[in-house]
């Protein structure tokens, strides 16, 4: 097989040093092209992805020279859109040790209209899930314990022989085609946070067929990125622990892409158990916003909706200046004048909320609107709470959220 890796990366040399080790040791027989994409690091990265390149002739990279940081989000299209030559690609994160037999097992069970995962094997950082092993061999590459991993792969290997499920993260492979044909990632989540799920709704909503392989693995240090300032520590009774770590920037504009989430899909991100997304329909929501008397109310009601109808327009223009360099949707366009009959309602669901009426129960409503709605099906007005629910049009627009038309490849 012959695969391209794609590795962003800002600031983590030492992680992408280990990674590159293991993938040449347990490459095996494929042919494999390591794409490294430096995002304007000041570590010594770049030196090093040069020296690769007078080394391996399959090592490339490129460097964004700043000082505005790409993110992920952007950088992964770019490496395989541009710089990947291999027909399968896989999203490969600087701080995975490749295990032994991985590729062969991408090789086996990668398919037309599939994207095949690794399974992670993980320190305890955070908490267990069906769809990970937690087992401790290191949390830097000073520390891995090689041995005690390969120890624990041989040991495994009859429970994890021909175990398949359904899911997907990284690291990930798939064939280019499948990749570009949806545009790839949608950059309204750059520089990071939620591009991942909004293209695993893609794939899933253009038919891709998702299979984690329980033999092949990798071993995750995880949260060697922009999220953590200091990386992990351990505590004095040698727990690790990542929480309440994060770096403000992260905060910052994972909020955002929460945000954005929202606004594209209508849903906070879903999945199983094991990492299957789990797609809500997205309706034609309108608010119609009575009572509304400061921009934080409308903060926390303007992501769930298609439309606002308001009638404070010295809230709605405070609003709008402070939100709209946040988001790429036009919030001048999105709220508009409750009593402008040029501008009618053409919503398939309208809400009616009053501002001195609403309560925690309300907003839980709101949050789940889609599968209330998608249980209820039926044109008509109900009451839901404190809520007026009108129900015009149940026709859903989800599938028309596949691609990302700037990011289509011109053939």
């Amino acid at each position: 097989m012959k695969i391209s890796l794609i590795q962003p990366g800002r600031n983590n040399l030492k992680y992408l040093k280990w990674s590159y080790n293991s993938i040449r040791k347990n490459q095996g027989n494929h042919e494999v092209e390591i794409c490294v994409a430096d995002d304007f690091s000041n570590d010594g990265t770049w030196d090093w992805c040069q020296e690769m390149m007078d080394k391996d002739p399959l090592f490339k990279a490129i460097r964004n020279e700043g000082p505005t940081r790409l993110g992920h989000t952007i950088l992964y299209d770019t490496l395989v859109n541009e710089v990947a030559t291999k027909d399968i690609c896989m999203i490969y994160h600087a701080d995975m040790y490749l295990c032994p037999g991985a590729l062969d097992s991408i090789k086996e069970h990668l398919t037309d209209k599939t994207i095949v995962s690794l399974t992670r094997i993980e320190p305890p950082l955070h908490p267990d899930g069906p769809e990970k092993i937690l087992f401790d061999c290191g949390i830097e590459p000073e520390e891995f314990h090689e041995e005690t991993l390969m120890s624990y792969l041989q040991m495994s290997s009859k429970d994890r022989s021909n175990k398949t499920t359904e899911g997907i993260f990284a690291p990930w492979a798939f064939y280019k085609k499948d990749f570009q044909e949806i545009g790839g990632h949608d950059p309204i989540f750059a520089p990071q946070s939620k591009e991942d799920t909004d293209i695993f709704n893609r794939f899933q909503l253009n038919g891709i067929k998702f299979i984690q392989t329980w033999e092949g693995c990798v071993y995750h240090m995880t949260c060697r990125g922009s999220r953590f300032a200091d990386g992990a520590k351990r505590n004095p009774n040698g727990e690790v622990f990542m929480k309440n770590r994060e770096t403000d920037e992260w905060l910052k504009q994972n909020q955002k892409s929460t945000r954005e989430f929202l606004r594209k899909w209508g849903h906070y991100c879903k999945h199983d158990s094991l990492m299957k997304p789990i797609i809500p329909p997205k309706y034609n929501v309108g608010f119609i916003i009575k009572n509304l008397n400061n921009p934080q109310f409308l903060s926390s009601l303007e992501p769930w909706c298609s439309t606002i109808y308001m009638d404070n327009w010295a809230v709605r223009h405070e609003y709008i200046i402070l939100e709209q360099p946040n988001t790429s949707f036009d919030l001048d366009d999105k709220i508009r004048n409750i009593n402008n009959y040029d501008q009618p309602k053409e919503n398939g669901i309208l809400v009616t909320i009053d501002g001195n009426n609403i309560n925690q129960q309300d907003f839980q409503y709101i949050q789940q609107l889609p599968e209330i709605l998608s249980d209820s099906g039926e044109i008509g007005s109900f009451k839901l709470g404190n809520l007026g629910i009108e129900i015009f049009d149940t026709t859903t627009s989800e599938h028309k959220l596949v691609i990302c038309k700037e990011n289509l490849i011109k053939k």
